[in-house]
């Protein structure tokens, strides 16, 4: 059976973070050379929890020097690993090259500077987490077929989740709109964070999310 999620937590949780951000990229790491998908991670990390890159290193090493095996494959008690098109051995390097370049950051103090146009589709969601649901829950390609039109849809959303994850959503909306992006890098913004649909006429995302603030309850009061 499956691992439980301590169990995976505890073997896998910081190098699934890692892999993560190759959502997508080409794993091009060499020993001399950083990913864009593992800067971001470090940029990312580094910011919001920088004790989490220990622990990834440590994970990515025990991974690469003790890869599952067929039972381990069979029983689901392994993280994947993308298929970056190299055999085994291939893959076990590389991960360790990752290690290497995550201890080397860590003990150099080695921190990407902070962008901000996030680079990769999973920089982008590790931003801004709730505006990723909410974009990708409410505004996908289905959405002209559930709702009558976007208004309905931020209502919907509204009034299914909790004050506290309102009041998220609503700090992440603020926080991309205090960017002060163009619109094209808004654009793309919302198309990463899962957004489906054009914003509604005659918005341009970034004005559409500063509608949306607008229309989101407060419902910090009883």
């Amino acid at each position: 059976m499956p691992m439980k999620p301590l169990d995976f937590d505890r073997r896998y949780g910081g190098l699934d973070q890692v892999m993560d951000a190759y959502a997508g990229l080409t794993a091009d790491d060499a020993p001399d050379r950083i990913s864009r998908a593992l800067t971001a991670y470090l940029r990312h990390t580094w910011h919001t929890r920088p004790w989490a890159l220990s622990i990834a290193e440590q994970q990515l090493r025990a991974y690469a020097q003790n890869p599952p095996g067929r039972l381990r494959h069979r029983l689901g008690e392994f993280s994947p690993v993308p298929d970056i098109g190299l055999p085994e051995d291939g893959i076990q390097r590389w991960l360790l090259q990752l290690a290497d370049h995550i201890k080397q950051s860590v003990e150099e103090g080695r921190v990407p500077p902070p962008v901000a146009v996030s680079e990769t589709y999973g920089e982008w969601r590790a931003r801004f987490p709730e505006l990723h649901q909410f974009l990708g829950g409410w505004f996908s390609q289905d959405m002209p077929d559930e709702f009558e039109d976007h208004t309905s849809a931020v209502r919907d959303y509204a009034g299914s989740v909790a004050p506290t994850v309102l009041a998220r959503l609503a700090g992440e909306v603020a926080e991309l709109l205090a960017l002060g992006l163009e619109e094209v890098d808004y654009a793309v913004a919302v198309a990463e964070l899962g957004m489906e649909v054009d914003a509604p006429a005659p918005y341009t995302p970034g004005g559409w999310l500063a509608g949306v603030a607008g229309q989101l309850p407060d419902r910090s009061e009883p």
